[in-house]
């Protein structure tokens, strides 16, 4: 039965709205979008006998939640993972920034479904959490160091956790906090098409954001972090999220003019100057950056080739089979493709730019841009001396709540060496975009003296010519079980272990799919190959992420 607004309410909310849905048409588990008005989309969820009504969209890029994974109170958006909360729509994974509107459920007499949205939460399909600002009495200081995803997210949240004390975000690069993925899959982006806030959100929210600065030496000690503008700033706590730098290897003539690595805008707005129709590029290797950066550019220059040391690309990734399909898609698109080599040397010219790159079959390949996706180094190098302990390949280890072994400093995003849910036991250093943010939030909670407890589950995704390829999971595999077709790019491929247990799952062209085992695993289950040995039931496990928890004693 629907009730009377209060005064309050009344003014805060609207009247409630017939969605033309009964609740007696809506089963048990399902999701239904319905009609609020001709501009607003909700996602309807039924659950444990109870109505739930959210946004429609996902925030981060606005892919159609009803057809995502529902798990026990959350869904989790289809295309990259994100998931919302269905008591509030708020973020509790990402990628992404913002939250999504929630709105009040009420039934009529007769079982109609009636809709009450927040006035504020009409005009847009996203939601910001309520934010504090600072206080002059509160004299505490925390510190980010990291305009990447990790540290924006960070930021935000200790705001949104109730800090009120001095918060500096300290970003190495000249902008704010901007959307990474994007500047190898369109390097014609610009900052105010990637950054996730403008310079008056962060004034409002009182955060002071230090740009085209990085940190130099951290003293834990006496809690003092010293920065390249020559300032030293005391704090209480610091949340480290610094990322990594691309990795130039030693080939003679790799410093080279036009010799570019793809990891920041600065990155992409050289090679975008150097961009025309006669142009010939060299991308070296073949994993998911060179291969991005040369599926966007070779409708634009006269050439672009990959070459990689494996005999396809992506196979440590996603195995041979995939890695061969790849391999055609870009032929396909006219990239040559020069598998199972390498880069001896680079020539240049007496201009000191590159004219030509020399294989390790003594082919000479004629060259004007040289792309180098040829992995990174970890940016810990300021931690010398600090007392935060560092692993030899430079990253940190830290506990559940993303402490490191020094008190009051919290490391997340690359540069962690963390534990995720899942199949692996040991800690983990993973560089994955929604990793670093879920880092991020996690971090500032207990930096704020909450409890959160780390259960990261990996969700990557790359976008070549077009096809979206998403996984989901960590862990060695003996075997790659292939469901539909890897021709038409509509495939699932399931990562088995030797102890015959899914350790990760692939798609494209099969949404949800991928969503549904980040949900499974992040509830603690787990997919053994007897679940998918029948074809004709092989996706029947998806039914398990809506079923209870099991608790034992």
């Amino acid at each position: 039965m629907s009730s009377q607004p209060s005064a309050s309410d009344a003014v805060e909310y609207t009247d409630p709205v017939d969605v033309e849905c009964n609740v007696a048409d809506l089963k048990e588990n399902e999701m239904r979008q319905v009609d609020f008005d001709e501009d607003t989309r909700v996602l309807l969820v039924k659950q444990n006998g109870s109505l739930k009504a959210v946004g429609a969209k996902c925030s981060h890029y606005g892919a159609p939640l009803s057809t995502g994974a529902l798990g026990l109170g959350r869904v989790r958006c289809p295309w990259h993972g994100a998931c919302f909360n269905l008591d509030t729509g708020d973020i509790e994974d990402f990628p992404g920034l913002d939250s999504i509107p929630c709105y009040r459920v009420e039934v009529g007499n007769e079982g109609q479904v009636l809709l009450r949205a927040k006035r504020t939460d009409l005009a847009q399909n996203k939601r910001l959490k309520n934010m504090v600002n600072r206080k002059p009495e509160d004299t505490r200081v925390f510190i980010v160091v990291g305009g990447g995803p990790s540290g924006a997210v960070a930021a935000e949240t200790i705001r949104q956790e109730g800090f009120t004390g001095r918060l500096i975000l300290v970003c190495r690069e000249e902008y704010l906090p901007y959307d990474r993925v994007k500047i190898s899959k369109a390097m014609n982006l610009e900052i105010e098409q990637l950054r996730f806030r403008d310079e008056d959100f962060y004034k409002e929210h009182d955060i002071e954001v230090w740009q085209g600065v990085s940190a130099d030496q951290l003293d834990t000690a006496q809690k003092e972090l010293h920065c390249s503008n020559g300032y030293v700033v005391k704090y209480d706590k610091i949340y480290l999220a610094t990322g990594c730098s691309a990795f130039r290897p030693p080939i003679p003539g790799v410093n080279l003019t036009n010799v570019r690595t793809v990891r920041e805008l600065a990155d992409t707005k050289a090679i975008r100057d150097l961009i025309t129709p006669e142009l010939r590029v060299v991308c070296l290797g073949s994993s998911f950056i060179a291969l991005e950066a040369a599926a966007g550019l070779v409708s634009k220059v006269a050439s672009v080739t990959v070459v990689g040391r494996e005999n396809v690309p992506l196979k440590a990734a996603f195995g041979p089979e995939i890695g061969q399909r790849v391999l055609q898609l870009f032929e396909d698109n006219k990239v040559v493709m020069r598998m199972e080599s390498g880069i001896s040397e680079i020539v240049g010219d007496e201009e000191g730019k590159v004219s030509e790159v020399v294989l390790i079959d003594e082919t000479r390949l004629p060259c004007d841009l040289l792309i180098l996706g040829t992995g990174s180094k970890l940016n810990t190098q300021f931690l010398a001396k600090s007392g935060v302990k560092v692993n030899r390949n430079g990253s940190v280890d830290v506990t559940d709540f993303l402490e490191s072994n020094v008190p009051d400093v919290y490391v997340g995003g690359d540069i962690a060496n963390a534990h995720i849910h899942g199949l692996a036991h040991d800690r983990v250093n993973i560089g994955h975009y929604q990793l670093a943010q879920y880092h991020g939030r996690v971090a500032a909670i207990n930096m704020c003296g909450g409890v959160k407890k780390l259960e990261a589950v990996p969700f990557f995704f790359t976008l070549l010519f077009g096809k979206g390829i998403r996984y989901s999971g960590h862990g060695s595999y003996k075997e790659v079980i292939i469901d539909g077709s890897l021709e038409d790019f509509k495939f699932v491929a399931y990562f088995v272990n030797e102890a015959d247990t899914v350790t990760a799952v692939a798609s494209c062209g099969r949404d949800p799919i991928v969503a549904q085992f980040a949900e499974l695993n992040s509830q603690g289950k787990c997919l053994g190959r007897g679940q998918i040995a029948d074809p004709a039931t092989r996706q029947d496990w998806a039914k398990k992420i809506s079923e209870p928890v099991a608790h034992y004693r």
